[in-house]
């Protein structure tokens, strides 16, 4: 039986969305370190319309970052399906990486949000703030499980309260965290 093709938010109000997004919960992934903590997305609008995209993440102490770009697949669609590209490895940015950023549910504060793609093969749960409260999470979860998505994936990212400052955290400067994830580590 063919999988519908998931419903997503449509006219997002693409500046309201900008700003920092701790993740509380993912489908682990090759581009993520398994140990990460702290994982954080921060977007900027960029003159032309697309997204600076910071992704941060926090293993043994020190911080790996890497930046890309997002952009809306059809910008004549109000539907909230934009591309993302970050160039990898992140300490000689040569290879492109484009995937599928969308947004299938945000509530009206844009406090929190459900991140998803077409293959179901990536999700993330994303708030303002560095925890959500369970019922929320809750009904985030039941709404992915409405979209198709084996929620049973779903791994909780830790995060501190106060989250770390960028500035004051040791950097990951070889990239290890991007080697490591590759190999499943």
């Amino acid at each position: 039986m063919a999988k519908r093709e998931m419903e997503v938010v449509k006219g997002l109000d693409v500046e309201k969305y900008m700003g920092r997004w701790y993740e509380i919960a993912s489908f682990p992934s090759r581009f993520q370190p398994k140990n990460g903590v702290n994982t954080r997305a921060t977007y900027t609008l960029n003159p032309d319309g697309t997204v600076r995209v910071l992704n941060e993440t926090w293993t043994d102490g020190k911080r790996g970052f890497i930046q890309g770009t997002a952009w809306k697949v059809d910008p004549k669609s109000d539907e909230a399906k934009l591309e993302v590209r970050f160039y990898v490895p992140p300490f000689l940015p040569i290879i492109p990486v484009t995937g599928d950023y969308w947004v299938l549910y945000i509530d009206d504060d844009y406090q929190h949000a459900l991140i998803g793609q077409p293959s179901r093969r990536y999700l993330w749960i994303l708030c303002r703030q560095p925890q959500l409260d369970e019922e929320t999470y809750n009904m985030l979860v039941q709404k992915a499980k409405d979209e198709g998505y084996d929620v049973e994936k779903l791994h909780k990212t830790p995060q501190a309260n106060p989250p770390p400052e960028s500035e004051d955290a040791p950097k990951d400067t070889k990239g290890i965290w991007w080697i490591k994830s590759i190999f499943g580590k």
